[in-house]
């Protein structure tokens, strides 16, 4: 059915705006970025939030999304753009630290696409705040699809987005006719770790070994004492901004610029603010599982970006997924439908044309 999403109260918008202007700031132990964000950038977001940001203008327009919601157990919000009735039908599916709003600059572009953005459950504009696991959200988002009355798709995703695609792929090959997929999850080399890795594959590791070492704290945080996390995160608009804000910069390729105007970067920390969905987002992190399924059946295209996270060789993709298609990009990052949309484009529509 076709929803309105609630709107954000007065008093929200007075609330968030009195806690930036009384913030305290907090000694740190450098003057730079070496241990974190830029305290001057942060700053500058934080003055610009309190005193010049209008949430309500993006909120206004991103509640004009045809969204619907699923009658299902767990109910699903979803932006459902429609085309023909024969159009093939793709299922887009977003990370952390970010939501539907991931897919905005390709939402326009797909035309002859029927296009389903859901925002996945504990995350910004979800139907439910309750966080869980990839695999619980693939059943989830599978049973919103079947609801929405698409039974057979494409399924385009990166980050948690491809943990969740994965699973839906292993437990439902029948709904599933190909993947377009941007990174293989960082679990298959953290856990289970195959024993005969050639020296690329191994190459590999100890890269993600090393990344994990000096960038991946968050992530051990978020896995193991995520509700500890989320009180300050949840209280402080200063810490979200800067726990979420150091991801948007360090994980997109900037030799081109920032990927982020001041306004795109606080309608994305608004969306977490505002729903209070911090916490929540972290539960694929705290509630994951093993993937003990076997190789995924379904054709798969690699779309991959040098500014991404940890980039895994074909080689290693090639042991869970069946790839037909690998495209390596010279610019973008870890939100590359973001700030690549035509190159993620292409990942798109080569996984429709492959699609049986």
């Amino acid at each position: 059915m076709t929803i309105p999403l609630p709107r954000t109260t007065p008093e929200a918008l007075t609330d968030l705006r009195l806690r930036l202007q009384r913030r305290r700031p907090v000694p740190r132990v450098s003057p730079t970025d070496r241990f974190g964000v830029d305290p001057a950038s942060l700053d500058a977001v934080l003055d610009y939030w309190a005193d010049s940001f209008d949430w309500e203008a993006q909120e206004e327009r991103i509640h004009a999304y045809p969204w619907r919601r699923s009658a299902t157990p767990t109910p699903v919000n979803a932006i459902v753009q429609a085309a023909d009735a024969d159009s093939p039908v793709v299922l887009f599916l977003h990370g952390w630290p970010d939501s539907v709003l991931r897919f905005e600059r390709i939402l326009p572009e797909l035309s002859g696409i029927t296009a389903v953005v859901p925002a996945l459950p504990g995350f910004p504009f979800a139907a439910t705040q309750d966080g869980l696991s990839a695999v619980d959200i693939a059943e989830a988002v599978h049973a919103a699809m079947i609801d929405f009355g698409f039974h057979r798709f494409v399924v385009s995703a990166g980050d948690v987005g491809c943990d969740v695609a994965e699973a839906l792929a292993a437990a439902h090959p029948d709904a599933v006719s190909s993947l377009h997929l941007t990174d293989v999850s960082q679990y298959h080399f953290l856990v289970d770790l195959p024993d005969d890795l050639d020296a690329e594959e191994r190459a590999y590791v100890e890269r993600g070994r090393l990344w994990q070492a000096a960038e991946g704290g968050y992530m051990h945080e978020q896995s193991t004492r995520p509700d500890t996390a989320s009180v300050g995160l949840g209280d402080s608009p200063a810490g979200l901004a800067a726990w979420i804000g150091e991801k948007l910069d360090r994980w997109t390729d900037q030799s081109s610029g920032p990927a982020f105007s001041m306004d795109e970067r606080l309608t994305w920390l608004s969306a977490y603010w505002f729903s209070g969905t911090i916490g929540t987002s972290f539960a694929p992190y705290a509630l994951s599982s093993p993937k003990d399924w076997p190789r995924i059946t379904a054709p798969t295209v690699f779309t991959v970006f040098p500014g991404d996270l940890v980039n895994a060789p074909r080689r290693f993709a090639e042991r869970f997924f069946s790839v037909v298609s690998w495209r390596e990009f010279s610019h973008g990052g870890h939100f590359a439908a973001w700030e690549q949309p035509d190159d993620y484009l292409w990942g798109v529509r080569e996984a429709v044309r492959i699609c049986d």
